[in-house]
């Protein structure tokens, strides 16, 4: 199984997180946090980074439904959704697939919730 959905797109790093987080948006989702990692690398070590931000995606009725079946699957929560510039300058958009996280707790109420946000997922990061 594949860990996440991942796609170089030709968009760049700036217009791929606005398209992500509008994506997001159409699929249920909101951002609860936004790590700036290049930021936060240049803050805390003082070394350089490509751009690079973690997006931690909520869709509020899958995690209260995923909560009530598995309370510590809280620990998995939010989803991540990641846009990064690679080494060669090209864009490359992300999400974990929900049905990873899953795998760890063999509960087949979570593996139903986990199909549908990893289609609305997936479909995320197909139309970036």
């Amino acid at each position: 199984m594949d860990y996440s959905f991942t796609k170089e797109v030709t968009i760049t790093y700036e217009e791929a997180v606005t398209k992500v987080t509008e994506e997001l948006k159409k699929e249920g989702f909101g951002i609860l946090t936004e790590i700036n990692v290049k930021e936060t690398l240049r803050k805390k070590l003082d070394v350089d980074f490509n751009k690079y931000v973690i997006l931690g995606a909520c869709n509020p009725p899958f995690a209260y439904k995923t909560l009530q079946v598995q309370e510590d699957i809280g620990l998995f929560l939010p989803c991540n959704v990641i846009v990064y510039e690679n080494k060669e300058g090209k864009t490359v958009v992300a999400a974990i697939n929900p049905k990873t996280m899953v795998s760890a707790f063999s509960n087949p109420e979570l593996e139903e919730v986990s199909d549908q946000v990893a289609e609305k997922l997936k479909k995320v990061i197909d139309n970036v």
